[in-house]
């Protein structure tokens, strides 16, 4: 269970940074103004706390972990919201990232 509500959190965290990211981009750097910016602003925030609530005890492993859901998230939102589509490497390389993030999160420790 424990592995399931992590893994929601990430998706939540990828939800929040990566919109807010691409908020920012469209207020800016495609001039949609600066409510988009702000809008982008307020979710980079949020994500911000979301890795709080992490059953994880350690800042550095939830954030190390969070990258592989980040660059899996990122060529997704890619996908959804811009129209790219990745190439046999980009989803080579996610793959290696979820992976990465698995063992750093969730393989088996003795005493933490």
């Amino acid at each position: 269970m424990l592995v399931l509500r992590s893994a929601a959190l990430f998706v939540v965290a990828a939800l929040f940074e990566i919109g807010g990211a691409w908020l920012v981009w469209q207020g800016v750097r495609e001039q949609r103004g600066w409510l988009w910016a702000a809008g982008g602003v307020l979710a980079l925030g949020a994500y911000g706390f979301v890795a709080t609530f992490q059953p994880g005890a350690h800042f550095g492993r939830v954030l190390a972990g969070y990258g592989g859901i980040f660059v899996a998230g990122s060529i997704l939102w890619g996908v959804v919201a811009d129209g790219y589509r990745p190439d046999r490497w980009d989803v080579a390389g996610a793959l290696v990232c979820l992976a990465g993030m698995a063992v750093i999160m969730w393989a088996p420790r003795n005493g933490g």
